[in-house]
């Protein structure tokens, strides 16, 4: 008997244990590994189209290596830099990435990286002779910007400064091609911040395909604002100026400039007389003496191709595409020239859905290679020999993306995975290429395909991160559609507790970004957010998350049927989420949440506000509050001015409904986030708190946006102001 007891109570003691193991904590989340899933980094396709490279750590010399596979069958083929070995001035060279020159016989080396923004970043570069197997700097005056090899692999161009420079590597000479640069007024060769946060690039020169000229922009913003960030990290706090164009305010004047090596001169490119433009992206054509020079005007509703001439500097357009919203400049990323000079593919919006389209010189399509209501995502490249398009697309579903190949004939193979969410990293000739897939409840799968599809080999099956899903109670993610009260179809995830009864009622936890294309609802795997999701699905809540109008790969009206008044449509969606849901047997309509971070915050705070109603608790992290405090290329693309469209800004600004709070509201900020500033919540609490509205508020002091390294803290409060609240 008492056997049979002693049995019977460590059978209980055992299943309390494994039922306290296999229950998420926010250790487990943010402050283990145990989750991180692996990818392929550092991968370098090489020319021949049989090998790539590959870092790896070295786990006995601690030291990062540069290794050779080969595609066919992984075997290593050699190690071409061993970490260990690399030293200057008698000091271990540690290095965080690397480029190889044309001839693949040089590498450029980045070392003590450090951050100026959220992309650009500047750096000690080594060019590294794989034949001498010896660093030598770049520069030893002072740390550079955007180093990159000529097309010859002789020199090197890099910005310091705010100036261009190379280094011609044969007589270690270092030439200076600007001498304007000046902090806060004249950048050449990089970006001000605003283009590199909304156009998506930082590195702003351009080498010729033969190697004889640099085009390099020139952005004189003298007479952009400056906004201040204070940084209380000493006895008296430091500030940092940066220009900042806030919407309808002055923007740099942007300018295009090619310097030709043989000569020293510069000719500045002929982009017109209205300096009220955007330049998104320069392109050399295959034609070293023919720059293609993207001008944009400010609405962003008008878009044309310039062919510059490098000798003279004239540049006329030879294609010009109108839209009666706005041009999303995303897509322009995929601008290919064909080696014959004869044509250019394109994406391009076509009866409402995103397509390739192979266009004559003179700006007239020739076909449209790609047809059906989806949009093409990504273009990965064109074989000329095989006339062999490669690309990704939302076919399947806008929560889905998959690989696929078509020819101009129009048949079309499917590469990866058909669902789920791919992408791919080609080889050269389009031989083979990496996947990397995953969906909403699996981590990365990094797999080997041929260039037909064929599957060949796993790289990364990240299968230690599988195996310690099981350890814990997980529930999966699933999908579902409902019609909103308009008759708008609108998709969603779900996750519910692991013991959920359909009998029972439970409080919700709805999390949202919805800003202008960006998607929440997608088939793929979301990282340590998914893991939070269950943690809370443990604790009782069911979790949702909705994509509202304005969101992207539902065609071109679904995204810009927003335009002009922006979180006017999004926050009825999002109340429409709270009405379906509250219709449902087994949910609490009094206990629904929200939480939001961004532009999901700026959500968040007009949710609690001018859909009081519905919503007992949210969180908004990093807000925007009024569009009038954001920048000009982002805010404008979609609202036009402050000036032309003042009841669009003000409309739907939470800070103008701060009176009709009711719920429980957390207010999270960075007080140096350098793109949604502080003062966008500062304003949020001066309107609250005229309006003797309660509510909860914490700053991260000397945090950016993404409030690097307090993400454990942030949930953690996150966490107890649910528990408390909802």
């Amino acid at each position: 008997m008492k056997k049979t007891l002693l049995l019977i109570v460590s059978f209980f003691i055992c299943f309390n244990i494994y039922a306290q193991d296999s229950l998420l904590k926010i250790d487990d989340i943010f402050a283990s590994r145990q989750f991180a899933a692996r990818g392929v980094f550092g991968f370098k396709p090489m020319n021949d189209g049989l090998h790539y490279t590959l870092t790896k750590m070295n786990d006995k010399t601690k030291s990062l290596d540069i290794l050779r596979y080969e595609y066919k069958n992984g075997t290593v083929k050699d190690t071409l830099l061993k970490g260990e070995m690399l030293k200057w001035n008698n000091e271990p060279l540690v290095w965080s990435d690397y480029e190889f020159d044309a001839s693949e016989t040089q590498l450029l080396l980045t070392a003590n990286e450090e951050s100026v923004y959220r992309h650009s970043t500047r750096a000690e570069f080594y060019i590294y002779d794989l034949t001498k197997k010896k660093p030598e700097p770049v520069s030893e005056k002072g740390k550079q910007m955007y180093a990159s090899f000529s097309p010859d692999g002789n020199k090197v161009a890099f910005v310091r400064d705010n100036n261009v420079f190379y280094k011609d590597i044969p007589s270690g000479r270092e030439i200076q091609v600007t001498f304007d640069g000046r902090k806060n007024e004249i950048i050449n060769g990089g970006c001000d911040w605003v283009y590199e946060e909304e156009f998506a690039f930082d590195k702003a020169y351009e080498w010729s395909p033969d190697g004889k000229r640099i085009a390099y922009y020139k952005f004189d913003e003298s007479r952009v604002r400056e906004f201040t960030l204070t940084y209380y990290d000493s006895l008296y706090p430091r500030e940092e100026r940066y220009k900042y164009p806030k919407a309808g305010e002055d923007n740099s004047v942007v300018s295009i400039h090619l310097y030709e090596l043989s000569s020293g001169k510069t000719l500045k490119a002929g982009t017109g007389s209205e300096k009220n433009i955007y330049i998104p992206r320069i392109k050399w054509t295959a034609d070293p003496q023919k720059l293609c020079i993207m001008r944009m005007n400010r609405h962003q509703n008008k878009l044309e191709l310039l062919s510059c001439d490098a000798i003279t500097g004239i540049a006329l357009p030879f294609y010009t595409e109108t839209n009666e919203r706005f041009i999303d400049i995303e897509i322009n990323d995929h601008l290919h020239f064909t080696s014959d000079k004869q044509h250019f593919i394109w994406l391009k919006p076509h009866e409402g859905f995103t397509h390739i389209f192979k266009m004559s010189m003179n700006g007239k399509p020739l076909a449209q290679i790609t047809k059906g209501n989806f949009d093409v995502t990504e273009f990965f490249g064109y074989d000329e020999k095989t006339k062999i398009y490669y690309y990704k697309s939302a076919e399947v579903s806008p929560r889905d993306r998959q690989i696929y190949r078509i020819s101009e004939s129009g048949k079309k193979t499917l590469l990866s995975k058909p669902t789920g969410t791919n992408s791919a990293q080609f080889s050269s000739r389009f031989r083979y290429f990496i996947n990397t897939w995953s969906d909403a409840n699996s981590p990365y799968l990094c797999e080997l395909y041929s260039g037909e599809g064929k599957w060949i080999r796993m790289i990364e099956d990240n299968k230690t991160v599988a195996e310690n899903m099981k350890k814990y109670k997980l529930s999966q993610k699933s999908f579902f559609t409902f019609k909103t009260s308009e008759g708008v179809e609108l998709n969603g995830w779900i996750i519910k507790p692991p013991d959920f009864d359909a009998s029972k009622k439970y409080p919700v936890f709805q999390y949202m970004y919805g800003g202008p294309g960006a998607n929440t609802v997608n088939n793929a795997w979301e990282g340590g957010n998914y893991f939070f999701w269950q943690l809370l699905a443990q604790k009782g809540y069911i979790v949702v998350s909705v994509d509202n109008r304005g969101t992207g790969a539902r065609g071109e009206e679904f995204q810009k049927c927003t335009y002009l008044n922006l979180g006017k449509l999004e926050t009825i969606d999002q109340i429409e989420v709270a009405k379906y849901l509250g219709t449902l047997s087994y949910v609490d309509k009094e206990r629904i949440g929200v939480f939001g971070w961004s532009y999901g915050g700026y959500m968040v705070s007009l949710l609690m506000t001018k859909g009081a109603d519905y919503f007992k608790a949210g969180i908004a992290v990093a807000p925007v509050t009024n569009w009038r405090y954001y920048d000009t290329i982002y805010t404008e693309r979609y609202l036009r001015t402050p000036q032309e469209n003042a009841k669009g800004y003000d409309e739907n600004s939470p800070i103008h409904f701060a009176d009709k709070l009711k719920g429980k509201f957390l207010l999270v900020h960075g007080t140096t986030d350098d793109n949604v500033h502080f003062q966008n919540s500062v304003d949020l609490v001066t309107s609250l708190v005229k309006n003797k509205k309660q509510f909860e508020t914490f700053f991260y002091p000397n945090s950016n946006h993404g409030l690097p390294g307090m993400r454990y803290h942030l949930y953690t409060k996150m966490e107890d102001f649910i528990i408390k609240n909802l």
